[in-house]
């Protein structure tokens, strides 16, 4: 068994205004499933599909206290298509943010709720990839993460170091995923966090259950009545486990 990244899912004080930031920054449409649920993914797209990894926001009180250990970085095709984009970005609410980056190619800028993300130079790896280029993920040890969602999902290492591990969809396509070797420490929930989805016919329990043989562990909800199953990866990173389909 295997199951896939399907999207990620990030908490929003206004999920419909936040998602209307993303949804022009990304170019891609926008619905809702529900109340204070906003759901983005390219138009004419049918998921799930590892050509995209999609975007849910979740309307959420909670207050962002701390740089975020998810975050995406876009892709460019040129220096000037970037300066366009980081141009557009702050013309529809970006701002520029300072995480300790330096003097780096690519820009680091925030979304209107704070939530950071780079738009990145222009790299041959990220060439016709789509607007997102990467998830990336900060963590203590890249080559523990590679190893853990290696085998819980269907994705493929492409380069692993004590630095960084990157790994893609096993079909080719889409974005990376890219875990970041960092020293900050961990602090409550993750405010933008992984979704998986077994594949149709598989069974829920049972993909919970092998995820927790290879390290993964069971985040206690209290009292809950929704259908999917949330669990922490090695590092304690939250991500849901959907229902097969």
């Amino acid at each position: 068994m295997a199951t896939r990244l399907v999207q990620i899912n990030m908490k929003a004080r206004d999920d419909a205004a936040l998602g209307g930031f993303w949804a022009q920054a990304l170019g891609w449409g926008i619905s809702s499933e529900g109340p204070g649920v906003t759901n983005l993914e390219p138009e004419g797209f049918v998921y799930p599909d590892p050509v995209a990894v999609c975007v849910d926001l979740v309307v959420s009180t909670e207050p962002k206290t701390v740089k975020n250990r998810v975050h995406v970085d876009l892709a460019t095709s040129s220096v000037a298509q970037q300066a366009q984009l980081v141009t557009r970005l702050r013309d529809l609410g970006a701002t520029p943010v300072d995480i300790g980056q330096g003097d780096v190619p690519w820009t680091v800028l925030a979304d209107p709720e704070g939530n950071e993300f780079c738009v990145l130079d222009p790299r041959p790896l990220y060439r016709d990839i789509g607007p997102i280029a990467a998830v990336v993920v900060d963590c203590a040890d890249p080559r523990t993460m590679a190893s853990f969602w290696d085998t819980a999902t269907d994705w493929t290492p492409h380069e692993v170091t004590d630095q960084s591990a990157v790994l893609r969809s096993a079909k080719g396509v889409g974005p990376y995923l890219r875990f970041v070797r960092t020293p900050d420490v961990k602090t409550g929930w993750n405010r933008v966090h992984l979704d998986v989805r077994p594949y149709p016919g598989d069974d829920l329990a049972a993909e919970a259950a092998r995820l927790r043989t290879l390290g993964a562990t069971v985040v206690d909800l209290g009292p809950s009545e929704v259908p999917w199953t949330v669990l922490a990866d090695p590092e304690g990173n939250e991500f849901c486990v959907l229902t097969p389909g």
